[in-house]
């Protein structure tokens, strides 16, 4: 196996250890999993560069290594450091007000997930007959709905004097 190989392995590893990190709900994995896409990328800036051991500058043209991606993984450091240090703030803050690292499921979110998914989006046909169809407050379908409004009090007691 030759180094260039052993990089193009280890960036692969670094990359996906580094995107199975981001995924998860805790903000300690997520920092540990951009420090390790970080790494992934200078490793893939380095290994575009050239074969190693070439100067960037040199007397001959022969083996010159292109300078532009050491640059830019210099580049990639700091901004992997300032991001990191930005993560690592939010974590200490999270964990000083709540005494948990975990990221919150946001209803509003769900909400607008579900509407996407609306089978009625993709076809106008459905989208008449729900509008055609009332909604029921008290179905258990409609029961979740954030956008449809509960039943006031006073409409209650008109109805059951």
């Amino acid at each position: 196996m030759t180094v260039t190989l052993v990089l193009v392995i280890a960036m692969a590893v670094l990359f996906s250890c580094g995107v199975y990190l981001l995924l998860e709900r805790s903000l300690t994995r997520m920092l540990l999993g951009f420090l390790l896409l970080g790494n992934a990328l200078n490793l893939l800036l380095l290994t575009m560069s050239g074969a190693a051991g070439d100067p960037p500058i040199g007397k001959s043209a022969d083996g010159i290594a292109d300078p532009l991606p050491q640059a830019f993984a210099l580049t990639a450091i700091v901004i992997t450091f300032a991001v990191s240090a930005f993560l690592l703030a939010l974590i200490h803050r999270s964990w000083r007000l709540s005494r948990a690292d975990e990221v919150e499921v946001d209803e509003a979110d769900v909400a607008i997930r579900q509407d996407r998914q609306d089978p009625a989006d993709d076809d106008p046909e459905l989208a008449e007959e729900d509008d055609a169809a009332p909604r029921d407050p008290k179905a258990p379908e409609d029961e979740d709905d954030p956008h449809v409004s509960a039943p006031h009090d006073t409409d209650r007691e008109q109805a059951h004097p």
